[in-house]
């Protein structure tokens, strides 16, 4: 009832169900950016003060960075079409690994703040329609906020989308009404623009001098497009939009871009022409839409001004969905990678990134509870990190166009595009650092530092225990090299017959590795000739690193299929009968609970078996880094009444020997 019916692979256009078409991937994903132009040119027009229609160059300029940051990430979306990654991917692969996780990371705290600093600045938004006495609930319903978002995206993220519709569309319905409207009543002064810029430019040369205008327009516009976000979630979230697509992100880049760029532009120049002036208590769009609706009729122009003004509430609020799609999206492709625990790859039965979208939540509802929703200590973490994902990945993008430069006839583009992507959000970057430095953004700066040793230390353990495994890696060599002596027959050429009356063992694996094999050889060393039948089980999942496609599927599919076929073929050429039995799906446990009951009534004496790795040296969060699924089927197993063993596999140390596969 609340999380919504379970989807199934077999399911009839499952890809087709669960995707985005470019104009909701612009609703999901855009919504973020749009939620700036709230407070994104007040904050550039307040840095101007008494220089009104310096706005324009602000706004010139703001426009250029965006189609420049848009174009470029065009270009990512071409080169990397699988997408997943963003900025992660693409400082991994055209920089270096290491990079890659930095930017990584710094996405990972962005996506916590957009989610923080959204629900924290639509409830102050919502709470400013209300009495005082309100004001002490504004925290719980903020949380409460971060906790319905989160129900909402473990749903499916076209259910997510589709929710949020309706206040999307009013938002920008509103705003470009106004804009428009506000260009219209103002088309005679059209012509007077370039003037009245021409003589703000003069006057602030006289007052403040050539560089100290240079300066002040800069930070204007530093402090402006430091807050225009969520570019790059198109291209983390590539997988999950509709096919073609390459083609739909392009479509949804160019919607973002141009909604973005036309919001912006609309409210700084109104802003100028308006005369609009900070009012204690009021954004300047409120200033902005009351003094518009000044000469209607009073009730109109309040009933107009209210629904505008909530429609800003309500965009702020569902801002954070850009958070809960790519952080989760940037989650798993860092667990694919080794990077974070892998479970964070695991997709629901809903195919959503489960863990990942509770991580989100739970980080944003601590920020959110240590910041008591200051909407103001948020902002000051807010925007530091995203500009390090923009710059890593416009110098990778850069280093690749000069890479290619003697094969790849449109470099020289590609060079430039990103060549000014790279100065422009490098020169952000560094502006917002230093202004916010001092405020609190030296926090932001530590947090990702932590994250990136935390990270780091993961990593280094996957890293240690994949060498330590690797020993076991001469059991495959021996095991491929008796396979290809005889396949499908015994040692003496002859086919093993079949007795299912027989002791059956059904060995549970994952892969054609070492491991496997390991446990394979423990069954025989413990059992010897017990067991007259062997029956291999593996589970495909699902993650979120196959669930892009059916190529994918069908290619994880053909590798499980493979695997077992060796298994099937090692033991036969033993002189065992053997066969197999897999499935694919998201939940190891209830696709081996499906399979169970089939094999035991072919094979009425058969006895489940599963491998665990046992660590020499074991510590306190070794369970959160590793699998331990076998336990949870072990009980799902014997509430069927089926007899389960886990055999314990240790990681060789270094002098420790691995042993023959007898």
């Amino acid at each position: 009832m609340i999380l919504g019916r379970a989807r199934s692979l077999d399911e009839g256009g499952l890809f087709h169900k669960v995707s985005l078409i470019a104009f909701l991937a612009w609703v999901g994903l855009g919504v973020d950016g749009l939620s700036s132009s709230c407070y994104g040119p007040e904050e550039a027009f307040r840095v101007l003060h008494a220089h009104p229609y310096l706005s324009l160059l602000v706004a010139a300029g703001t426009v250029a960075t965006i189609f420049i940051i848009s174009a470029s990430y065009s270009q990512i979306i071409e080169l990397f079409p699988s997408g997943g990654g963003g900025g992660y991917l693409v400082a991994s692969k055209l920089l270096s690994p290491t990079v890659g996780m930095v930017a990584g990371c710094a996405l990972l705290i962005d996506y916590v703040l957009t989610i923080a600093v959204s629900v924290a600045s639509g409830c102050d938004a919502l709470f400013s329609f209300l009495s005082a006495e309100w004001q002490g609930a504004k925290l719980i319903a903020a949380c409460a906020g971060v906790v319905f978002l989160v129900v909402l995206n473990l749903r499916g993220v076209r259910e997510s989308v589709l929710s949020l519709l309706p206040a999307f569309l009013l938002f920008v319905v509103f705003h470009a009404a106004a804009i428009l409207y506000g260009f219209a009543v103002h088309i005679s002064d059209a012509t007077a623009l370039s003037g009245n810029l021409s003589r703000e430019v003069r006057t602030s040369v006289e007052s403040l001098g050539l560089l100290g205008t240079v300066v002040l327009v800069l930070r204007a516009y530093a402090m402006g497009a430091g807050t225009f976000t969520g570019i790059e979630a198109v291209s983390t979230s590539v997988p999950i939009l509709r096919e073609p697509r390459v083609e739909t992100a392009h479509r949804t880049m160019r919607y973002m871009a141009i909604s973005l760029s036309v919001m912006v532009f609309g409210l700084l120049t109104l802003y100028a022409l308006y005369e609009v002036e900070p009012q204690a208590g009021r954004t300047l769009n409120a200033v902005l839409f009351s003094k518009m609706s000044s000469s209607w009729h009073p009730r109109i122009a309040y009933a107009l001004v209210s629904v505008t003004l909530m429609s800003e509430a309500m965009i702020l609020f569902i801002a954070a969905q850009t958070g809960f799609i790519g952080g989760p999206r940037i989650l798993a492709n860092m667990a694919v990678d080794r990077w974070v625990p892998t479970k964070f790859a695991i997709l629901n039965d809903r195919f959503v990134t489960q863990n990942g979208i509770l991580l989100m939540g739970g980080a944003a509802l601590g920020m959110m509870t240590l910041s008591r929703g200051s909407v103001h200590f948020l902002v000051v973490l807010y925007s530091i990190n995203v500009f390090v994902s923009f710059t890593l990945a416009q110098l990778g993008m850069v280093r690749h166009a000069w890479a290619s430069r003697t094969r790849d006839p449109h470099w020289a583009t590609c060079l430039r595009t990103n060549g000014a992507g790279f100065v422009l959000t490098s020169f952000i970057l560094l502006s917002v650092t230093v202004v916010k430095f001092k405020e609190g953004g030296y926090l932001t700066l530590l947090i990702t530092g932590g994250l990136v040793v935390f990270v780091s230390l993961i990593r280094r353990h996957y890293a240690d225990t994949a060498a330590l495994l690797s020993r076991l890696d001469d059991l495959v060599l021996e095991a491929l090299s008796r396979i290809e002596e005889n396949p499908k027959k015994d040692r003496n050429g002859a086919r093993p017959v079949c007795d299912t009356k027989a002791p059956t063992a059904v060995v549970l694996v994952n892969g054609f590795t070492g491991f496997g094999l390991r446990t394979v050889y423990l069954v025989m060393q413990n059992f010897h000739t017990y067991y007259r039948n062997y029956v291999f089980v593996q589970i495909g999942v699902v993650d979120a690193g196959s669930f892009k496609g059916k190529e994918e599927l069908a290619r994880l599919e053909a590798s499980v299929r493979e695997d077992l076929s060796s298994y099937v073929e090692l033991m036969r050429w033993h002189g065992y009968h053997a066969e197999s039995y897999y499935a694919l799906g998201t939940d190891v446990v209830e696709e081996v609970g499906r399979l169970a009951p089939k094999i035991i009534e072919k094979f009425p004496h058969a006895t489940f078996f599963g491998g665990q790795l046992v660590f020499r040296r074991d510590f306190f969060f070794s369970q959160w880094l590793h699998n331990y699924t076998v336990f949870a089927v072990q009980r799902n197993l014997y509430q069927q009444g089926i007899p389960v063993f886990i055999l314990p596999v240790k990681v060789p140390e270094a002098k420790e020997e691995v042993g023959p596969l007898h």
